[in-house]
């Protein structure tokens, strides 16, 4: 039984590029590594200008980035291509709703690259809870079920 999951979030700063908060997951079933599609998710972010496209998604091998800007705020998750694309945006808003809250007025400010690192442990809680009806209980993976 296959198992879906979001592998990577990362949320950055559009005008510069500058990571402010990430998350990897490392596929521990399949010993996949994710260096390099976080190495990819990096340049993406540093590409990406107030003139791209509001919402997307971006193929790369098996898998897809789904990014959203907001405010100057990029928020971008890797999954792959069979996880639903509706559920990726969905994920994706309810995070840029929460970080805009915690961190909005802070993110002219910061200078070091992941200066809201603590938001990535306060996300991985953030999606235990609020999308625990859709997550299934795999530790440490973030899996979807069949929507």
């Amino acid at each position: 039984n296959k198992v879906e999951m979001v592998l990577l979030t990362l949320i950055g700063r559009l005008h510069d590029g500058l990571p402010l908060s990430a998350s990897l997951q490392e596929d521990e079933q399949t010993g996949r590594n994710l260096q390099e599609f976080q190495s990819q998710a990096k340049m993406l972010l540093r590409q990406l200008t107030d003139q791209s496209p509001a919402m997307s998604s971006l193929e790369s091998g098996n898998m897809l980035f789904h990014y959203i800007i907001q405010h100057g705020i990029c928020y971008l998750v890797l999954c792959e291509k069979s996880f639903s694309k509706r559920l990726a945006f969905g994920y994706l808003e309810d995070l840029a709703q929460e970080f805009r809250k915690e961190h909005l007025a802070d993110v002219g400010h910061a200078t070091r690259p992941y200066a809201f690192i603590e938001f990535g442990a306060w996300k991985d809680e953030f999606i235990v809870y609020h999308w625990g009806w859709i997550w299934s209980g795999i530790v440490g993976l973030w899996p979807l079920g069949p929507v």
